[in-house]
């Protein structure tokens, strides 16, 4: 049994490992953007299905509260957590709508959406990414490696180097806090002397 769980956290410190060494200078752009689209006054929008939706509402809780820094609330919104929301969108339309109908009504442009599908393939999430970019909302995909035409959708695309599941979720969530991190010292560090 040791010897399993060695390897599981050593395929998530390679995964992990291989994701940062082709993304960095990614995160680091997303990172100015989306610091940039609070300081215009816009907000974040994520969505997500599973454990995807537990990420979402994860990263919209570190900054609509903190992260590490204390500081201003950031908005931030995902959108699987309303389930009297949700149910009747997809009671009175479609299961699929779930999402396109949310970023619909309360998407504007400028705003930026993540969109979080381990597999790519989840209609719900497509569907939303669409709304988004009629919207003039600006998109991000997290996803795996079978996740090509998810990513081929979006303006930014996190493929994490895998179609493991549990490994990619992994990745998923450390990017959030990455991305959380970066931004509170982009938006609230003084600018250091040299």
């Amino acid at each position: 049994m040791e010897k399993k769980i060695l390897k599981a956290f050593e395929d998530s410190i390679s995964v992990k490992s291989r994701f940062v060494k082709e993304n960095a200078s990614l995160i680091a752009d997303v990172s100015r953007m989306i610091a940039d689209a609070f300081n215009d006054g816009k907000k974040l929008i994520i969505f997500g299905n599973g454990g995807s939706a537990c990420d979402a509402s994860h990263i919209a809780a570190e900054f609509v509260n903190r992260f590490k820094k204390d500081r201003p609330g950031l908005p931030a919104i995902a959108l699987n957590t309303d389930m009297a929301v949700m149910t009747s969108i997809a009671n009175d339309y479609d299961y699929s709508e779930i999402f396109a109908r949310q970023v619909k009504t309360l998407g504007e442009q400028g705003d930026i959406a993540i969109a979080i599908s381990t597999s790519g393939g989840s209609k719900n999430i497509l569907k939303a990414v669409d709304a988004a970019k009629k919207k003039g909302l600006k998109t991000i995909a997290l996803t795996g490696t079978k996740g090509d035409k998810f990513a081929s959708k979006s303006d930014y695309a996190f493929v994490v180097p895998t179609d493991d599941t549990p490994r990619i979720q992994e990745t998923h969530i450390t990017l959030g806090h990455v991305l959380c991190q970066m931004i509170e010292e982009i938006l609230f560090e003084a600018p250091r002397k040299r």
